[in-house]
């Protein structure tokens, strides 16, 4: 993809700098380079900055390769079929104790999972392979409402089971209450209330197990099965240390802000001011948001989040062009629930520091952005 990327940069370079979402990039990536150089670890900075650049350049020769609705089907069935080998690898990992001895093109398969007893497949946690799990899930579910081929409707029933049942083993809370979410939203698209009342009903029932005051929550737990009310009320990990603690490392974040609004502290600078106030080493303050007003500033966050922001309006709007076809508007319509989908699981977890999810995440954005500005 990157070399497809580059012959795009060398056949239409001129068309690709005369677009102003490009002229944002360009300049969001002028600023990064500046905050670098005032880091308070330079050097770290300058390594992050291969999590922002090549994707920046990357959606910008991507978004102009897709204009057509029916590329949106085609990447989606390439992603929800690549999907296939980490599902099976998953449930090897955690049914059959399937493990990699050494690392195998900078991936490795732990037995019983990452942390043990969750799945994690080829990804480096659990929370991670769930937040890959949520865009092929939401894609899935675009096809499964388009698809009206006999056979591909069948691998696609069978697929969507297997990935809800992975996602159930990563054991992530983000990944069940969002998946739970997009659920909602495509049963709201299509008009069926029944179904949003049945599972509205279920996630009340959950909840209240998981949540609601005593003695309803007892009765609640006899028929809600203890490994979600358990695990939705961090009952499984009692007495977690302060600095492990995600309200820990918010305020930590906050703090960092307001000390330098302006510029922040650098990119990739977090742990290492982390670890140094808490002895504690943590990859990254599990909020995207806040990590980067902490590191990059309050401008460079604005600035990120505005063009981000404008994509997502933009696809909004074309839903509400009647020129389009219905089945064009609900696979653009599940491209910007998966997108949305990350942007809610970033509010919780950082997904950026995986190149997989960083490439799947800008691909996903490309591939709206070039649709509807087409």
């Amino acid at each position: 993809m990157l070399g497809v990327a580059g012959v795009i940069w060398w056949q239409d370079f001129r068309h690709l700098i005369r677009c102003p979402l490009n002229w944002g990039l360009g300049v969001l990536s002028l600023w990064l380079i500046i905050i670098s150089c005032f880091a308070a670890q330079p050097e770290e900075s300058f390594v992050g900055l291969g999590n922002f650049i090549p994707y920046f350049l990357f959606f910008a020769s991507l978004s102009t390769l897709i204009q057509k609705p029916s590329q949106l089907r085609q990447l989606a069935w390439v992603l929800v079929i690549g999907s296939t080998p980490p599902i099976i690898l998953g449930f090897g990992q955690i049914l059959g104790g399937w493990h990699t001895p050494m690392l195998v093109f900078g991936w490795k398969l732990i037995a019983n999972g990452n942390p043990s007893g969750r799945m994690a497949s080829v990804f480096m946690y659990a929370n991670t392979f769930s937040a890959y799990l949520l865009i092929v899930l939401v894609l899935s579910q675009g096809l499964l409402l388009t698809t009206k081929k006999k056979f591909c409707f069948i691998y696609l029933v069978i697929i969507y089971i297997c990935i809800i049942s992975c996602l159930i083993l990563t054991s992530s809370r983000n990944g069940w209450a969002i998946a739970f979410l997009a659920g909602l939203a495509f049963a709201l698209y299509r008009g069926w209330y029944w179904l949003v009342g049945a599972v509205t009903a279920a996630g009340t029932v959950v909840l209240g197990a998981s949540f609601g005051p005593n003695p309803a929550a007892l009765w609640l737990r006899k028929i809600v099965p203890a490994y979600f009310w358990a695990r939705l009320a961090d009952a499984l990990y009692p007495d977690r240390p302060l600095p492990t603690l995600r309200k820990t490392q918010w305020q930590f974040c906050w703090n960092l802000t307001l000390e330098r609004p302006w510029t922040g502290w650098g990119l990739r600078n977090f742990t290492p001011l982390y670890e140094t106030q808490m002895n504690v080493w943590l990859g990254h303050p599990h909020n995207l948001f806040l990590m980067l007003t902490a590191e990059t500033g309050v401008p460079g966050t604005l600035l990120l989040c505005t063009i981000v922001g404008w994509i997502m309006f933009r696809g909004v709007y074309y839903l509400q062009t009647k020129a389009v076809e219905a089945g064009d508007k609900l696979i653009v319509y599940t491209y910007l629930i998966a997108f949305a989908s990350c942007i809610l699981f970033n509010c919780l977890d950082v997904t950026i520091f995986d190149f997989r999810l960083n490439t799947l995440g800008w691909i996903l954005l490309a591939a709206i952005w070039g649709v509807i500005r087409s």
